[in-house]
């Protein structure tokens, strides 16, 4: 795997300062640790690439974990899509896969611990009034009536619980803090509850399970973790995570903060995305306009193209969005190296070209990409009757418009000088059915002879061996940049792109892609980047998806702004 070394930012002057002094004994241990409640997203491949490329770089280790002590929303489909797709990234975890349900019984004994020290306790108020006790962050919170409760009791609670004996909501296990404390977090915040659901792993063993706060510091501590890096969200919590790991005297990770990765033109949140997902908004996880790692695959990204684009983006401290077309820039560039060109119709317009003898076939040599020699050439089929685009012909042709239109003559990509002579039309609609066109055989895959130009060459498929397929254009999923942003009365769902999915069915396509395989990647030429789906496609039905356009739509937008500026 080629993996760009990581640019210089905050975290590894952080892992320098700490090698030197010998913090952890030169050791640097990392560790990716999502929830198995969705699938993985763009942001999770920023963290993914940061937790393993620095492991990596510092000869060190990294670990998958699974932080799964929420049985109401964890799965294991889930767990295996988080797995392959850390796969697909390029990363290896070893033997060191991990799940904090393997820690049930340590973090109880934990908990047990905390209680005899008398910083921990058992509370009967509910979650509702738990809140009303916390406070402002203007004022200070106000004890619970069962903060003092002795230890014993709390112990005797706490077991009971463990077993059972105690409705939802009925009790919980609080620290015991500050309930003045100017983080609210730190106001006696909430360790164990009772949720009466079975585990995917553990089934009906447990009734009780620890808060994500509690689990996340003490898995990194049981697993010898040296610099545990979260997103900019954790920055609040690091106190209870210094302050849990403190009261226990147990082995102590840096935890470290850096800006998540918050992309335009779409949500980062899983509950939101599990939203569209429900409501039947996208087709699924693996919809190719989601910014799911499942979907980006689907829609023909690389992970080479994923993991440049992380580190393009680098690491940082503070929030901010980042332009989708970087993204969109990272997947272009390495295909414009490694994809071969083809041509393909995608709006058929058919062309007769008068001149040429019915009965004549031929094979044109087309390169497969000029950027990359070694790929060589193809045939390509030649015959009477051809497709080109709809938009490639305008019978009153705007100014500028340089493609075919009556009496204009233009080139077809690695054949000849094509002339429209005549517009055959629907006698009713007035719809164009098809275009008759003459040919000059002087100008086969070059130049007229006797010094003639045009302005436009124009990709064609002969109609004879055109393959028929479905082509699939995907826009943003969202109209807005930040996609977040949302008038008041109304939901994210507000900024949903109507046009984010155009569907074209009886597209024709170049006899090379009849045999094409799912996941197999393309430049169509003058259209796009476009792979095989993997979902939909099969022998008797090609389907494609477009991964993005040649080149970013908005390009020239953005210029004439800044030059506006």
């Amino acid at each position: 795997m080629s993996t760009p070394k990581m640019k210089p930012n905050f975290i590894k002057d952080i892992i320098d300062d700490d090698m030197k002094t010998d913090k952890y004994g030169g050791r640097v241990h990392t560790r990716f640790p999502p929830e198995p409640n969705g699938y993985l997203h763009i942001g999770h491949a920023k963290s993914i690439c940061l937790n393993f490329g620095l492991a990596k770089e510092y000869n060190g280790l990294c670990n998958l974990r699974f932080d799964d002590t929420n049985p109401e929303t964890e799965e294991m489909e889930y767990v295996e899509s988080i797995k392959d797709d850390v796969r697909w990234l390029g990363f290896d975890w070893e033997d060191r896969l991990y799940h904090a349900s393997d820690y049930f019984e340590q973090l109880y004994e934990y908990a047990v611990q905390l209680v005899k020290k008398g910083k921990a306790y058992v509370c009967d108020l509910s979650m509702d009034q738990i809140r009303e006790y916390r406070g402002t962050l203007t004022e200070p919170g106000k004890e619970s009536p069962y903060r003092n409760r002795s230890i014993e009791e709390s112990l005797d609670l706490l077991e009971r619980m463990k077993a059972g004996e105690f409705e939802e909501g009925a009790r919980v296990l609080r620290a015991k803090i500050d309930m003045a404390h100017p983080n609210v977090l730190m106001r006696d915040p909430t360790l164990y509850r009772i949720r009466k659901k079975d585990h995917y792993r553990t089934g009906g063993e447990w009734c009780i399970y620890p808060t994500y706060d509690f689990t996340h510091c003490l898995s990194d501590s049981i697993e010898g973790i040296t610099h545990s890096i979260c997103t900019l969200e954790f920055e609040n919590n690091r106190p209870l995570y210094d302050w849990i790991l403190d009261e226990l005297g147990v082995h102590h990770p840096q935890q470290i903060e850096f800006a998540r990765l918050n992309l335009s033109h779409t949500i980062m949140s899983k509950r939101r995305l599990l939203e569209l997902v429900e409501e039947g908004l996208v087709s699924g996880w693996d919809d190719p306009r989601m910014p799911t790692l499942s979907g980006l695959r689907r829609r023909g990204y690389t992970p080479e193209s994923i993991r440049n684009f992380c580190d393009e983006i680098g690491v940082a401290k503070a929030n901010s969005i980042v332009d989708i077309v970087m993204l969109e820039n990272s997947i272009r560039e390495e295909l414009n190296k490694t994809t071969p060109r083809v041509m393909a119709v995608l709006r058929p317009l058919k062309v007769v070209i008068i001149n040429y003898p019915e009965d004549k076939e031929e094979e044109l040599e087309a390169v497969n990409n000029p950027e990359d020699p070694s790929m060589g050439t193809r045939k390509v089929p030649f015959s009477r009757v051809l497709y080109i685009e709809q938009d490639d012909f305008r019978e009153e042709p705007p100014k500028k418009f340089f493609r075919l239109a009556p009496g204009r003559e233009v080139r077809l990509r690695y054949a000849y000088f094509v002339k429209c002579v005549d517009v055959i039309k629907d006698e009713k609609t007035g719809e164009i059915l098809e275009l008759h066109c003459t040919y000059d055989p002087a100008t086969r895959g070059g130049d007229a002879p006797d010094g003639r130009k045009v302005k436009s060459t124009m990709h064609w498929v002969s109609a004879k061996e055109a393959v028929e397929a479905e082509v699939r254009l995907y826009d943003y999923l969202f109209t807005k940049r930040d996609a977040s942003e949302v008038e008041e009365g109304k939901d994210f769902k507000s900024n949903l792109n109507p046009n984010s999915l155009a569907t074209l069915t009886s597209c024709m396509l170049e006899p090379s892609l009849k045999d094409a395989k799912p996941g197999s990647r393309f430049q169509f030429e003058r259209l796009g980047y476009f792979c095989v789906d993997t979902v939909d496609s099969t022998p008797d039905k090609l389907v494609f998806n477009r991964t993005v356009t040649l080149r970013d739509p908005w390009e020239k937008i953005r210029k004439q702004i800044e030059r506006e500026k």
